[in-house]
């Protein structure tokens, strides 16, 4: 008899000690057909159950869309990672399936008010369908910026702002301070090791926790940290390449994530018109995957 899918939970998690201090607010698989944030907050949970270290504050993990987790699609009726629009917000709407999954997560969210904590980060857990060095997304809002480069990895500015409706883009408009963290490919598991990583650092950081308390430690850090991560550079986005739904896009194949595009560079075909690179730059995010509306967007690196 084969064995049933575990269904994933809204809440993977909570933990604290009983101090007062911040909040951490980690959501993974904002997209289904990523689980790997998922899965480093059920080892995360385990290990902190297991070691009953001290922290100030909580934290408390969030599955992002449930049913297409559940499923392994990226969405079911749209784009999760599109609907914290300040329109659907102000008007409520819980039109489609992610629309009210997005007011289940928000729920949660102000079952944990600003006024219970001394501060709130947020981290939304991504991978992409490329292969990817890992890397963090951040928005200029608050003090965002500062606290992505306490981080060991790639920064990225920019990325919600010109994709409008993303849940990190709504986080910083409530006041939380945080980033996303792109942890690699979707079945890669150094993906999992990066997210895990990442999850211990910013229990370090906002919640104080002293990392040679866990007994994972050293590796669910370093693997990320020292194996993993690339050397910190910031980057800028440039350019986004959006698609319609009644497109026919096809990436060409073998693009990773910020690998360096020359001027005149065939990148993709559309339509059956070649799309060919404006810029000296580097390549992010190529589309390798059937659902999306980005086909590929353009970084450049600044100081």
């Amino acid at each position: 008899m084969s064995k049933e899918k575990k269904e994933i939970p809204r809440i993977i998690g909570k933990y604290t000690s009983g101090k007062k201090g911040p909040l951490l607010f980690v959501t993974g698989g904002v997209h289904g057909n990523e689980p790997s944030g998922v899965q480093a907050l059920e080892r995360v949970f385990a290990e902190l159950e297991k070691s009953k270290t001290e922290i100030e504050g909580t934290i408390i993990g969030v599955a992002g869309n449930k049913a297409a987790l559940n499923q392994n699609k990226r969405f079911l009726e749209e784009d999760l990672n599109r609907t914290w629009t300040e329109e659907n917000i102000q008007q409520k709407k819980k039109e489609t399936h992610e629309q009210r999954e997005m007011w289940e997560i928000i729920e949660v969210l102000e079952q944990h008010p600003e006024s219970d904590f001394t501060k709130r980060y947020f981290l939304d857990c991504h991978t992409t369908s490329s292969p990817s060095l890992p890397y963090i997304s951040v928005q200029e809002v608050n003090d965002n910026d500062e606290w992505a480069h306490k981080f060991p990895t790639y920064i990225v500015r920019g990325f919600s702002d010109m994709v409008y409706g993303c849940i990190d883009h709504y986080l910083s408009r409530t006041g939380l301070t945080g980033f996303v963290l792109e942890a690699g490919q979707h079945t890669d598991k150094t993906s999992v090791e990066n997210h895990e990583g990442v999850i211990w650092l910013a229990l370090k950081e906002a919640c104080k926790l002293d990392l040679t308390k866990i007994s994972c430690y050293p590796d669910c850090v370093n693997n990320f940290a020292k194996k993993n991560a690339p050397e910190q550079k910031t980057f800028e986005l440039v350019h986004r390449h959006g698609l319609e739904d009644s497109d026919k896009f096809e990436m060409l194949p073998g693009f990773e994530n910020f690998q360096q595009i020359k001027k005149g560079e065939l990148l993709a075909i559309q339509n059956g018109k070649l799309i060919k690179s404006e810029w000296n730059a580097r390549i992010f995010m190529p589309l390798y995957q059937t659902q999306g509306n980005d086909g590929f967007f353009v970084v450049e690196k600044v100081d």
